[in-house]
């Protein structure tokens, strides 16, 4: 059976502090805003054009979360475009907006870019998206395109042009587009304290362990994953002043460069099917109710 939530009034500033999706507060309610637990959070979030009206707090975790108080990364600025507007997925943390124009600025003074192309963030709530992504939900996800920026490209062109990929072998290895440009953007990411994880596909984790000559502490962040050859994905972490978000363990001791080879591996041979392996369950549609029970009153406002 449906349960609703109805929610009555809150005042500017209230909502509720949370220490995770598992002991949330039960957030203050708005007059005359019914939210159904049962319903499909894509729709709801996917749907909501402008951010919560609430002091900025993420809850939740990356990939089961939302985000009050979101700030937008401007469509165009010195040295970044956002891509792919019509999407709206250029709302974020104000950590993470002042990442990525630190994160430009710094690409426009490597040879051969202007800048940075910059591509989905989050919704202007967070929450799941309707398309895409798994995670991106709280505002500290944020994925920049591989290639150099030009920059000065008009709104239609940001929805056609293609992204370049930089993968050869299925991923195993980087092809030809593959520059310094590459790793010096992705160590310059990495070597941010606020910045999580960077996510890249094997190839260029390998590539980037076998050229590194100077500290390579900063390799600890970047993770082999799938897919990722057209951009790679920055994840930071929960900001000091937000209990509701829900942190991610460390990444393992270590440069991870065998972990990565291990992909590489992988790719070029792949391991034999265990028949014994259970089969994959179809995944789960999330909805309201796996949500922190903050993302009832983000949603709301």
């Amino acid at each position: 059976m449906k349960t609703k939530l109805m929610v009555a009034a809150l005042a500017l500033g209230v909502l509720g502090a949370c220490s995770g999706a598992s002991r949330d507060i039960p957030p203050p309610s708005l007059a005359g805003v019914e939210v159904t637990r049962a319903g499909l959070a894509k729709q709801l979030f996917g749907n909501k054009a402008r951010p919560a009206a609430l002091p900025t707090a993420p809850y939740g975790f990356y990939s089961k979360g939302c985000i009050a108080g979101a700030v937008e990364l401007p469509e165009t600025g010195p040295t970044w475009q956002a891509m792919r507007l019509s999407r709206n997925r250029n709302w974020g943390h104000p950590e993470t907006i002042d990442f990525l124009k630190t994160l430009s600025r710094k690409a426009a003074a490597l040879p051969g870019s202007n800048g940075l192309y910059i591509g989905d963030i989050s919704q202007p709530a967070g929450g799941p998206m309707l398309t895409g992504h798994a995670s991106h939900q709280i505002g500290l996800d944020a994925d920049i395109w591989l290639m150099p920026a030009s920059l000065g490209l008009d709104r239609q062109q940001r929805e056609n042009i293609s992204a370049v990929s930089m993968r050869r072998a299925n991923g195993a290895y980087v092809n030809e587009k593959w520059s310094r440009y590459q790793q010096e953007v992705v160590k310059a990411a990495a070597k941010d304290p606020r910045v999580e994880r960077i996510f890249i596909f094997p190839g260029a984790k390998v590539q980037m362990c076998d050229t590194e000559t100077g500290d390579r502490s900063w390799l600890r962040k970047v993770r082999p994953w799938y897919g990722h050859h057209y951009h790679f994905h920055v994840r930071l972490k929960c900001p000091g002043n937000a209990p509701g978000c829900v942190a991610q363990d460390p990444p393992p001791p270590g440069d991870g460069c065998a972990d990565a080879r291990q992909w590489q591996r992988n790719i070029l041979n792949p391991p034999p099917p265990d028949p014994n392996a259970p089969k994959p369950k179809p995944k789960r549609e999330l909805t309201m109710a796996d949500l922190p029970q903050s993302c009832q009153a983000v949603l709301a406002r």
